[in-house]
């Protein structure tokens, strides 16, 4: 006997079942937060230099702050497309609030002083997860994700909401990290409060986390931010049984060409002139190895007769 499996949806709008969903995924995730929150991704992350129990202590703390920004909208009751144009203000505040926060316990308030001349990777998820959160899914533009808002599964918006946590969390780091300028600061600091990682106790293993987290962000931004763009692909962050984990979801961007500066419209443009032109490359390379191959057997099986008719000649002599 089958048996169909059942999609929970996201409910489209402000309702007794948003807030239901909402509570649900909430405590879902803060279940998920106090299991495993380590790096299995094969790739660097800023949260990876704190050890296990500040960083779950951090994304936790970064969930209840959530909590109460997503209450705060809600009495607001602000506009959809009002809420979408202040998105940016609203999460540099959090991301402040949620820094200030965190970091009293350490008496280290400079955290936060120097946050604005920081750059940080932004795109449309925080907007469609605040609005999904908020006003529910009807809200948001049809062709963006690969289903119609209005059946918009449940695990897209809980995936969305995990990505956002871990997305903050690392960069709260970020800017500890860059308020402390120094690995000797970074080092000193995270060995006085206990909260370093054991694989970066070190002076020597702090530059060598850091100039690898420089290199991945130069390779991220300048080839597979492109390549995602050109795929409509996006990168997130979720936490998994094993611990955090890098997926990639569709996300169409086909109206953010604009954005690209030169360098990547030229690699966008050698990305589509490969699509074009590798394929046709490959099937003459097939073909000049397919005759080649031929011509090879022939030679090589027409040798194996002339050395077969020479021996037989020698032979009957």
């Amino acid at each position: 006997m089958s048996h169909k499996m059942i999609i929970k949806y996201w409910p489209n709008r402000q309702s007794i079942s948003l807030n239901n969903a909402l509570v649900d995924l909430f405590i879902e995730t803060e279940k998920k937060l106090a299991l495993k929150t380590n790096n299995q991704s094969q790739q660097y992350l800023y949260l990876d230099i704190l050890n296990n129990i500040t960083r779950t202590k951090l994304l936790q703390s970064i969930l209840s702050e959530f909590k109460e920004l997503i209450l705060d909208m809600i009495e607001i009751n602000l506009d959809p497309q009002i809420l979408i144009k202040l998105n940016k203000q609203i999460i540099k505040i959090f991301i402040n609030r949620v820094s200030s926060s965190f970091f009293f316990k350490f008496q280290f308030n400079d955290a936060i002083s120097d946050s604005n001349k920081l750059k940080h990777n932004y795109n449309n998820l925080t907007d469609h997860l605040l609005i999904y959160l908020i006003f529910g899914s009807s809200y948001i533009e049809n062709d963006i994700f690969l289903f119609e808002t209005l059946y918009t599964p449940y695990n897209h918006v809980k995936v969305l909401l995990e990505n956002f946590i871990i997305q903050i969390g690392n960069i709260v780091i970020k800017q500890l990290i860059y308020n402390l300028n120094d690995s000797l600061n970074i080092n000193k600091f995270l060995k006085k409060q206990n909260i370093c990682n054991k694989l970066y106790t070190s002076n020597r293993s702090i530059i060598l986390f850091l100039n690898n987290l420089k290199w991945q962000n130069l390779v991220q931004l300048y080839i597979y931010d492109i390549k995602s763009f050109y795929n409509e692909r996006q990168k997130i962050w979720i936490i998994s049984s094993e611990g955090i984990i890098s997926k990639y979801i569709y996300l169409a961007k086909g109206k953010k060409i604009q954005s690209l500066n030169q360098i990547k419209i030229i690699f966008l443009f050698w990305l589509e002139l490969k699509d074009l032109i590798i394929p046709k490359i490959e099937k003459f390379l097939i073909q000049i190895a397919k005759y080649f191959l031929y011509c090879s057997i022939n030679l090589f099986s027409n040798l194996i007769l002339i050395l077969i008719r020479i021996i037989v000649f020698y032979l009957n002599k």
